[in-house]
């Protein structure tokens, strides 16, 4: 009972960041629609977010711990908070700029510090895996809710209203609210820390940690199915737009369908995770997602979805893909809670740090990649591409479990 106030609040932490992060796109065709910003430019906003979030956490993450974890997760909401606030003020394009790179550098805080804390507040290995995966469920059911919530905000009958700018009155209300939950809960950091050593000597441990073979094969593995997660959720409404050929609004609706099954996956898992080890649990996720690839391909190519197409009306195939996210849920924060039970604790800011920058580059390599294959050759062809990665990454598991149980028995 002594850690539900700290728990609550890495929550309520990843909740705000949810919403806030993933608004982006809104953002882009908000300020399209209001400022008359073009698409090339309003474009931008999405890299004012994520560079900010992979450079921080590659800067800041072996400090934390000197600075504190809990003031550090203070700072991000603070700042988060203050920019909110001055959001319904601004009617400049250069502002939302501003605006997101302080989010991606409050995120890099929060994330980093967050995955370091859930160590000190878990008991063993188990848990931890739970504990991850729970938290990675509320930040999917912060996507979905964020999405309702800014809807509400917007005017569709006046394009130049800026009313959606009052939406971050509520959020920086949110952003606050975390803060002082945060503020009034204890944490012991003292197992996060070794007080003799120097900046540069926390620095230098986090770039020798990511040449350890241990960390090489979690580096690999986090980096694929980053990949391949991201080329789903970017790409799957074009999918059923260009291959099924379904209405736009329906295409758009598969999107948050499969974010939806990400999040019931997410919640799933902290649950078996807490019976079942984590290897037999992935293995399984990743066969089952190979099955639903091999068996909804084949059955895309022969379907056409009319206009009056709905989904109580339509063809099994249209079902099928989002169980992907179901069984893709669980591999992320089941593969980040492994390797950080895996090392002492002192070490886990700058672990944070790395899985936070491979997990950008995995993101946009594979936006990319499937991108260029869907272009050169087709939206089926792309998604088979993805049996690529999942088979690499079934592999990469259980080398990492090898590993991992050949590291205990050395120690």
């Amino acid at each position: 009972m002594k850690k539900l106030g700290i728990k609550f609040s890495l929550f309520l932490n990843y909740f705000v960041f949810a919403f806030l992060l993933n608004s982006v796109g809104t953002v882009i065709l908000q300020v399209q629609r209001t400022f008359d910003v073009s698409k090339s430019s309003a474009s931008v906003l999405e890299g004012f977010k994520d560079f900010p979030i992979a450079i921080a956490s590659f800067i800041l993450a072996s400090f934390l711990p000197k600075i504190g974890l809990k003031r550090s997760m203070l700072i991000g909401l603070l700042i988060v908070t203050l920019f909110c606030w001055l959001t319904p003020f601004s009617s400049e394009f250069w502002y939302f700029k501003l605006l997101f790179a302080s989010i991606g550098v409050s995120f890099a805080l929060i994330k980093v510090s967050v995955f370091a804390t859930i160590g000190l507040i878990t008991k063993n290995e188990k848990e931890h895996g739970s504990f991850m995966g729970i938290l990675e469920g509320i930040f999917m059911a912060g996507i979905l809710l964020g999405n309702i919530i800014f809807s509400l905000f917007i005017d569709d009958h006046n394009p130049k209203s800026q009313s959606w700018l009052n939406m971050y009155w509520l959020m920086g209300g949110i952003s606050l609210l975390a803060f002082f939950v945060l503020l009034v809960s204890p944490l012991d950091e003292s197992a996060a820390k070794i007080e003799k050593r120097t900046f540069s000597e926390d620095f230098k441990e986090m770039l020798l940690i990511a040449f350890k073979p241990l960390i090489l094969i979690f580096i690999a593995s986090i980096f694929l199915y980053v990949l391949i997660e991201q080329s789903f959720q970017t790409w799957f409404p074009t999918f059923y737009e260009g291959i099924l050929n379904a209405p736009a609004s329906m295409a758009i609706q598969a999107g948050a369908v499969l974010a939806g099954a990400f999040m019931i996956g997410r919640f799933s898992a902290g649950i078996v995770l807490s019976r079942i080890k984590w290897i037999y649990v992935l293995s399984v996720c990743l066969i089952i997602v190979a099955i639903i690839v091999l068996i909804a391909l084949p059955l895309a190519n022969n379907v056409v979805l009319g206009d009056k197409i709905s989904w109580l009306k339509a063809p099994m195939v249209v079902y099928l893909m989002p169980l992907m996210g179901l069984f893709l849920a669980p591999i992320y924060p089941t593969l980040n809670s492994t390797i950080l039970s895996a090392l002492p604790k002192h070490m886990h800011s700058s672990m944070s740090g790395l899985i936070v920058v491979f997990s950008a580059l995995g993101g946009t390599t594979g936006s990319i990649i499937t991108g260029h294959v869907f272009e050169a050759y087709s939206g089926t062809t792309a998604f088979y591409f993805s049996l690529i990665p999942i088979t690499a990454i079934f592999i990469i598991i259980w080398i990492l479990h090898m590993t991992i149980i050949k590291t205990k028995v050395e120690s």
